[in-house]
């Protein structure tokens, strides 16, 4: 793995990391097991993958209390895993978004909890509500940062706009918003303004609900019982343009001896404005070929390729 800087923070992650709304997420996904959950952290640990993306929101706490079990275990050193966790959903208000400063002090109190530890390496504002002044919901979290309770500032699902208010004071270290081959709407004013800024970008949904690891057909369907039939990635021309690219990623992904998943996961490490990846998993072996694509060595001719096919 190679590390990179988190913004302007003192934290260092592996630029593989791991998502982890199916540890513990059962709000999210159905037929999950705490102890699969776990042994998904351990693996991705002994993989040396050492980000772990937890939210509140996975599992409502359930994902961050399994994350903190496993890191008291013996064998691992708190100190060398970087812990990310989000918070925005206010259960005394239905769930609701709050940004407000007490909100916010509460929220990472209560995750410190649930991680058993006493600091987040990086805590996100998850999503924007319609009433904090971004830059007040930030210096809140900095005043954290400053007792030491949390290491770096992120956000997550702000607009350019918001982000911009939420970073009057340079305090935002971080940006974790959605991203993908098939989805690439940030490249042309989010981007600029974060390296112009030294702010760190994590893309989620990397592999678009399975739609780019090159496990679907153009004859795959989807009943109405599937949340896939609800995404417009999966239905008509569009799905068909969008297996019809994947499938070209199929003889590159065998010139390097690597599955279509390795290949993205490539493709996203070697993109010089994206700094950690999170693809999730619901199995340990899944981690452990998602791990493989850090030694692949991607071309510079074959990141033009992959990039110019799904411009």
């Amino acid at each position: 793995m190679t590390d990179v800087r988190i913004g302007k923070s003192r934290v260092y992650a592996s630029d593989l990391g791991l998502g982890t709304n199916a540890v513990g997420g059962h709000n999210l996904y159905p037929n999950l097991t705490d102890e699969i959950g776990k042994e998904v952290v351990r693996t991705a640990i002994n993989s040396g993958i050492t980000l772990l993306d937890t939210a509140f929101s996975y599992g409502r706490g359930r994902s961050e209390e399994l994350i903190g079990e496993v890191l008291q275990e013996p064998e691992f050193d708190r100190s060398r895993v970087i812990v990310a966790t989000k918070a925005a959903h206010d259960m005394q208000q239905d769930g609701k978004f709050n940004n407000s400063p007490e909100f916010l002090r509460n929220a990472v109190e209560a995750a410190l909890q649930r991680l058993q530890t006493d600091y987040i390496d990086i805590f996100y504002i998850h999503f924007p509500d319609e009433a904090t002044p971004k830059n007040e919901a930030v210096a809140a979290l900095h005043q954290l940062k400053e007792e030491g309770k949390i290491r770096a500032i992120g956000v997550s699902n702000f607009s350019l706009e918001q982000l911009k208010e939420a970073n009057q004071d340079g305090y935002v270290d971080i940006v974790e918003e959605r991203f993908s081959l098939i989805h690439r709407e940030h490249e042309n004013e989010l981007f600029p303004y974060l390296e112009a800024n030294n702010i760190s970008f994590v893309p989620y949904y990397p592999l678009d609900s399975g739609l780019l690891t090159g496990k679907y057909s153009e004859e795959a369907q989807f009943d109405d019982s599937d949340l896939r039939s609800k995404n417009p990635d999966f239905k008509g021309d569009r799905f068909t343009e969008i297996i019809r690219k994947v499938d070209q990623l199929k003889p590159i992904a065998a010139d390097y001896d690597a599955s279509v998943t390795q290949l993205v996961l490539a493709w996203y490490m070697k993109h010089p404005q994206i700094d950690v990846v999170i693809p999730g998993a619901k199995r340990p072996d899944q981690v452990e070929a998602n791990a493989k694509a850090v030694d692949i060595r991607l071309s510079n001719e074959d990141f033009d390729k992959i990039d110019q096919l799904f411009k």
